[in-house]
């Protein structure tokens, strides 16, 4: 699986609040999530996004609050993967439970540039900047993360798995 599109680059330390604001926490309504992503940071940040964009970030990405929201309104802003330096280990995890790919760069992040194109190739583990051709490598994920992402999530997956053996 490929994914490829228009970056939207954040910096250091995002915390959840700053993804998914407290006041916007009455819904799990993806799409009226999504339409308030970021706002803590900047508002109206999300309507520089298109279906298919990529958030890329700088270190420690999604500290804060354990908040479920959080990954659940950068899928509704249309974002299906953030590549990152680095993730908050809770966010992490509840990004595949709700099934939003993450990809870890490390340093390598410097390379990739807000409005720059890039492409994340899951299976290849690379991250390709089609903008200036750069290509950086990641660690392949485990297959079922990947089956996580491919199923939308935690629950998807397991029903599915639950149906497969009926």
């Amino acid at each position: 699986m490929t994914l490829q599109g228009k970056v939207h680059k954040v910096g250091d330390h995002i915390d959840t609040d700053a993804i998914i604001p407290a006041r916007f926490l009455v819904t799990t309504d993806e799409k009226e999530l999504g339409a308030n992503c970021m706002e803590g940071l900047e508002a109206g940040w999300v309507e520089r996004v298109s279906e298919g964009d990529i958030m890329v970030a700088g270190e420690n990405f999604g500290c804060g609050s354990s908040r479920e929201h959080a990954p659940i309104s950068i899928l509704g802003a249309g974002m299906k993967v953030v590549v990152a330096h680095s993730f908050a280990r809770i966010f992490y995890r509840n990004s595949f439970n709700m099934g939003l790919l993450l990809i870890e760069v490390g340093d390598d992040v410097k390379h990739i540039e807000d409005g720059h194109e890039v492409a994340v190739d899951i299976e290849a583990g690379t991250v390709t900047n089609v903008t200036t051709g750069k290509v950086i490598s990641f660690p392949p994920l485990p297959q079922f993360m990947r089956d996580f992402v491919d199923n939308g999530g935690l629950i998807p997956y397991v029903r599915e798995k639950l149906k497969a053996k009926n």
